[in-house]
């Protein structure tokens, strides 16, 4: 897995977990904001790493493994804040209850959480996923604008976005889809001793609604904050300076003395 960073010289570290179906550099936009005063560690998730395009998706669980390893084995066993955004969400969930990185605090944006279904139903909703998403790979530039809100995204946008699927395999789709939704969860899962954010927009309010009574039952302290004018992974796209202006506030507010 490769992992980039930026801000090295700074002590206090913020990793950063992508969305599914975007490339790392999704965050290129609040990188140069964050790294002036912040080590910022963001992994590339294998499936969605331009560098490595041999590589499937494996699972959340794996890769939760991968990223606790690389973090142990560069001392930084110990971080000022965790923060995922939709599947990257579901990864910081599912750090947050192995607890085997420390963390001042936490952000899940729109994180995505284990479906409690029964297993037949969860196979139907990832085969349905993945021809979507399959679907979505062959589809043109012109046929993806209408598949969004054009009035927020720019045409270069569309072509990022045709470019990310065009290198997704059909395994990697398979593989994310379902494990996003069905990664494992300690049972019991321990109570945390770090503050917890989860942010949401307002327009993916109702899609969100299983995701946040998920995370009031295991993270029962954790504090939710709706955006306004906001739909699903547009915070840190669309408003990179408030977005770095609220992540900064709660690091240093609610993360401990070392980020005052």
């Amino acid at each position: 897995m490769t992992v980039h960073e930026f801000g090295k010289e700074n002590s206090s570290v913020i990793v950063m977990l992508h969305p599914l179906g975007v490339w790392w550099d999704i965050f290129s936009y609040v990188i140069p904001l964050l790294e002036k005063d912040w080590r910022l560690v963001i992994p590339a998730m294998p499936g969605h790493d331009p560098d490595r395009p041999e590589l499937d998706f494996t699972s959340v669980e794996e890769i939760e493994e991968q990223v606790t390893y690389w973090l142990t084995e560069h001392g930084l066993d110990h971080v000022s804040c965790l923060y995922g955004c939709s599947m990257g969400g579901g990864l910081v969930t599912r750090m947050l209850a192995s607890h085997r990185i420390e963390t001042d605090c936490a952000v899940i944006d729109a994180g995505i959480t284990p479906y409690q279904l029964p297993k037949p139903f969860t196979w139907v909703i990832g085969a349905r996923d993945w021809l979507i998403m399959e679907l979505g790979k062959h589809m043109s530039v012109k046929a993806l604008g209408g598949m969004v809100d054009t009035s927020k995204y720019t045409m270069e946008d569309l072509q990022y976005i045709k470019r990310v699927f065009s290198g997704m395999s059909s395994r990697t789709i398979w593989r994310a889809f379902y494990s996003a939704n069905n990664y494992s969860m300690p049972d019991p899962v321990p109570k945390l001793s770090c503050p917890v954010r989860y942010w949401y927009g307002d327009a993916e309010k109702k899609a969100r609604k299983w995701d946040i009574a998920y995370i009031k039952k295991v993270f029962p302290d954790t504090v939710f904050v709706e955006h306004k004018g906001q739909d699903h992974a547009e915070y840190f796209l669309l408003h990179p300076e408030d977005f770095c202006r609220e992540l900064t506030d709660f690091i240093r507010t609610e993360g401990g003395q070392n980020h005052l």
